[in-house]
């Protein structure tokens, strides 16, 4: 009677987690725990673009480097202190595409809290329009750790937690390896990524699994070999400066 009924409810917990996925739970893909550790990074982030490098947003004159991912007007605000989302206007990206690169961008989350977990401080950077590094206010801000400001979103949660408060300008280093594809589409070699999040090193050049997934697995599709850098309209006012690109 006994084993009954531990098969009864093995085979009701297999039933709803494939209930779950059939639906479409992001749940599935959250990871929370272990918290990356809390540190406190250094005073200095400005970096100065080197000679060889591509500017990308510098002020406001830089805003023709980008249109709007549905090819509506450009239609974030755009100032010299830098480059903000309008909620609801939808998601920016370059006219340049770019594959292998180190991109620098400066990013800063509203210095008015509002919201808690993924919906305060949302943006993300997506490299090649489909790999996200997140864009959170992660500072005192509990959420899933491969969901927070420097994971590899839903794929490599931070290896600490850099954060500053909210109004303050942060820095990402990004290196990254475009993936590779065969003639029949399937994967040559995975994207890979490294990560200093305001000097600190957050992601060490780690694979990725795939595209980013909200819901379900990431996967990879063949792609050009360049493709536009992306910025998201998570419909949160989050801030961008300083914004260059080196191709490699």
């Amino acid at each position: 009677m006994k084993c009954k009924i531990i098969i009864v409810i093995v085979l009701s917990c297999c039933l709803h987690t494939n209930a779950q996925q059939k639906q479409g739970d992001p749940a599935l893909t959250e990871i929370w725990s272990p918290v990356p550790k809390v540190i406190t990074p250094g005073k200095t982030i400005i970096t100065d673009a080197p000679s060889d490098a591509i500017i990308l947003f510098a002020g406001m004159k830089d805003s023709v480097n980008w249109i709007n991912k549905d090819g509506k007007p450009f239609n974030w605000i755009a100032k010299d202190s830098g480059l903000t989302v309008v909620p609801y206007s939808g998601d920016l990206k370059t006219k340049q595409n770019f594959g292998d690169c180190q991109l620098h961008i400066e990013w800063r989350t509203p210095s008015e809290v509002k919201g808690d977990g993924q919906g305060r401080g949302n943006s993300g950077v997506f490299l090649m329009s489909r790999y996200e590094l997140q864009v959170l206010d992660s500072y005192n801000n509990i959420t899933y750790s491969n969901g927070q400001a420097g994971s590899i979103y839903k794929q490599h949660m931070p290896m600490v937690n850099v954060c500053r408060k909210p109004g303050e300008w942060q820095a990402y280093d990004i290196i990254f390896t475009a993936p590779q594809f065969y003639a029949d589409s399937s994967l040559k070699s995975a994207a890979r990524m490294t990560v200093f999040q305001n000097g600190v090193l957050i992601q060490n050049n780690v694979e990725l699994w795939g595209a980013m997934q909200f819901i379900g697995v990431p996967k990879y599709e063949k792609h050009a070999a360049k493709e536009p850098l992306l910025l998201q309209d998570h419909h949160n006012p989050v801030s961008f400066r300083n914004i260059w690109i080196r191709e490699l």
